[in-house]
């Protein structure tokens, strides 16, 4: 894949999350948040993935299962709000990632807090 190419997909990429923010925010109720962290778009830009991370955890099942239910209205909004040469088919997933990064920063601070 050349450098346009790559330049394009990143693009995209943040186009896609910062969309996914905007439809969240406008669908989504107040009592979970619900954060895009990341997304994955395949190289032929059919398919992506947004990672999103969710506070309080314990809501984390119900928030995927909102987000499935709103893949066909979300993917309206994208074409509506967005400039997609291919509009990707959308999947949702959690960040563990981004969750593990948390619990290590956590971790980090009590070892800290302790060695004082």
């Amino acid at each position: 894949m050349n450098n346009n190419a790559n330049v394009r997909g990143e693009k995209a990429a943040s186009n896609l999350l910062h969309l996914a923010a905007a439809y969240i925010a406008l669908e989504a109720g107040r009592d979970t948040l619900i954060t895009p962290t990341r997304t994955d778009i395949s190289p032929d830009r059919k398919n992506a993935t947004i990672f999103v991370s969710v506070f309080p955890d314990s809501q984390a099942e119900h928030a995927i299962s909102f987000l499935a239910r709103h893949r066909d209205p979300f993917r309206q909004y994208l074409k509506q709000h967005g400039r997609f040469a291919i509009l990707p088919f959308i999947k949702f997933e959690l960040d563990y990632g981004e969750k593990n990064r948390q619990r290590m920063d956590e971790l980090s601070k009590e070892i800290q807090k302790d060695s004082l």
